[in-house]
């Protein structure tokens, strides 16, 4: 890659190669969402200021990335949080976060009702922000803001997020702050909802994950136990399937996964830490119009809040704690790809 100096003798702005910029959306159950639309060479894609910074559609080299559920694109309803009915606003994309109380099914505990996948992803972003600069010789756009899950004489957690790419690096890095600002423990569960679509899935399509145990979440999942790491055609009515892995990972406890298609020569690695996020799920549809493998690197288990509350590990934050959170999405081509796998069978040694 030309160095700053060579780049600028060869722009007149920079936004000819890398940009950030606000948009809202104008029609359908988008209209009025507000977002931002990033480049960054031959990698694109779209922020949610409404919907807690979320990742939408993510392109890489003019070829799609990312899943939309059938819904489609869509800002905020109704029935975000209602229970099971929040199917109908889960529209997939690259990324929607997943907490802060309840992750997984719905569920009702003493009587409070915890909505699928919690509230967190429906959010929108306070003091929200966005820049694009030099910071030495590296050009670097970087949005950033907040999210409040808070509740009259309930809860009151925040979620600071900040989401940086550097010119050539084609990559995305997602730094994430909870903090429990009330006075009391409260339980915090999170799940980072990965989603991987077509063409970059298909049949052609490998998924490396440095798994030391892979436990099907139930029967459906046992009978294609077999096949977790690739993906078949589309099969009309096909349950989904969900897979637990035991992750290897480095002595520093960073591990990954990967998605990657050798015939269009390009890959997704998620990268993070275990430490961080001690569990790891894999979600498989292989169903005619719900075909997406979902990576999900969690601090709680596919089973939910109930299975934490009976075996006493519901993970918690003390008052005015602070965890933070690190990923990222990295957008591989070429030997790139070889080499990714090479890693993981290292760390499987």
């Amino acid at each position: 890659m030309a160095d700053k100096i060579e780049l600028l003798q060869r722009v007149g702005s920079m936004q000819q190669l890398m940009y950030v910029r606000p948009v809202t959306f104008e029609e359908g159950r988008a209209r009025g969402m507000k977002a931002y639309e990033v480049k960054n060479g031959p990698l694109k894609f779209s922020v949610m200021a409404d919907k807690c910074l979320d990742l939408t559609d993510v392109s890489f080299c003019g070829h799609n990335m990312s899943f939309l559920a059938k819904p489609g694109l869509m800002g905020r309803n109704h029935y975000d949080t209602n229970g099971a009915e929040a199917q109908r606003s889960i529209m997939g994309g690259m990324l929607f976060t997943c907490g802060l109380e309840n992750i997984c099914a719905p569920c009702k505990i003493d009587g409070k009702d915890f909505p699928m996948h919690g509230r967190i992803r429906t959010t929108p972003a306070e003091h929200v922000g966005a820049d694009a600069c030099w910071v030495g010789d590296d050009y670097i756009v970087s949005i950033s803001g907040t999210m409040r899950e808070a509740e009259l004489f309930g809860e009151n957690l925040t979620l600071r997020r900040r989401i940086t790419t550097c010119y050539g690096e084609n990559r995305i890095c997602i730094e994430d702050e909870i903090t429990n600002e009330g006075f009391r423990r409260e339980p915090m569960m999170l799940l980072y909802h990965i989603n991987v679509g077509y063409p970059l899935l298909c049949e052609d399509s490998e998924i490396v994950i440095p798994t030391k145990r892979v436990t099907p979440r139930d029967e459906a999942a046992a009978s294609n136990a077999e096949y977790w790491n690739r993906m078949e055609a589309p099969k009309d009515n096909e349950p989904e399937y969900v897979f637990l892995h035991d992750m290897a990972a480095d002595q520093e406890g960073n591990t990954f996964a990967l998605v990657m298609n050798k015939n269009l020569g390009i890959g997704l690695k998620v990268e993070y830490s275990v430490k961080e996020l001690p569990y790891f799920m894999q979600w498989k549809s292989i169903a005619s119009g719900d075909y997406v493998i979902g990576l999900e690197p969690a601090n709680s288990s596919v089973y939910g809040k109930p299975y934490h509350i009976k075996e006493n590990s519901l993970h918690q934050i003390e008052p005015f704690a602070t965890e933070k959170k690190r990923l990222v999405l990295t957008f591989l081509s070429g030997a790139e790809l070889d080499e990714a796998r090479r890693r993981a069978e290292e760390f499987l040694k």
